[in-house]
């Protein structure tokens, strides 16, 4: 049996019968950049007990402001290849997939033939957000989708919310815009911030992977989405209820 004694501390707040709910899951986090990096990171360490992870890109310089795999020494390597070693060494006893693949739209279908206790969407690419969203949507699936953190910088803005109830955020408008045409208009629940994006930090980009711009972007608030997706998928999964 495996040693459990470095979940000591999540034992005491979420006990025993929490452990078991989070040991008996398998969470699916697809992109692992800013906000998927540390998500995917927050929930391994919560002890979950099955994980695959979805990344096709490699570290680029410009990651390193925000990225948990991007290191002045991980230039070139694939984000996928440097989690899934860094997911390991927080649990070995994790049973951890990971695929080097951006997530096209006819890629969807294929990873969402596994069953999965939650997914975290961090794609920051509309049409395949779309398309893993809507697909999920209808098979059922339960999934947090992280909505811009680009051209912000209050973290504490941030909050969860139903997709349909977002507001300002320009990528949950389009994203929700997309979704109703495929007959969704809420019930996926989303993390978002209501805070204006900074519009003087926008660049274009040369459209490839489905995206054609970016937003500036500061170390912290990525990373503040993350962990609030990771929290939203540990609430759920141990079935946590505020104690008063």
């Amino acid at each position: 049996m495996s040693d459990l004694s470095w979940l000591s501390r999540t034992t005491l707040l979420v006990g025993k019968k929490g452990i078991e709910k989070l040991q008996n899951a398998h969470v699916l986090v697809i992109g692992l950049g800013g906000v998927g990096s540390y998500a995917a990171e927050a929930i391994a360490r919560s002890g979950v007990g099955k994980m695959t992870i979805v990344d096709g890109d490699t570290v680029d310089p410009t990651n390193r402001n925000r990225q948990l795999p991007a290191l002045s020494s991980t230039h070139g390597l694939y984000k996928a290849d440097l989690m899934h070693q860094r997911l390991l060494d927080v649990n070995p006893d994790l049973e951890l997939t990971s695929m080097k693949t951006f997530l096209t739209p006819d890629k969807v279908e294929e990873i969402l033939e596994n069953k999965y206790s939650y997914i975290v969407d961090a794609i920051d690419s509309l049409t395949p957000k779309v398309t893993l969203l809507s697909t999920a949507y209808y098979k059922n699936f339960r999934i947090v989708s992280s909505m811009g953190a680009g051209g912000k910088m209050d973290p504490t803005k941030v909050q969860v919310t139903d997709i349909g109830k977002t507001k300002i955020c320009n990528l949950a408008y389009m994203v929700r815009k997309r979704l109703r045409h495929k007959g969704v208009y809420g019930g996926i629940k989303a993390v978002y911030s209501p805070e204006p994006a900074l519009r003087s930090s926008l660049m274009l980009t040369d459209g490839s992977n489905f995206k054609k711009s970016a937003f500036g972007t500061i170390s912290y608030l990525p990373a503040v989405f993350g962990c609030v997706c990771a929290s939203v998928v540990i609430r759920d999964l141990v079935e946590w209820k505020e104690k008063k």
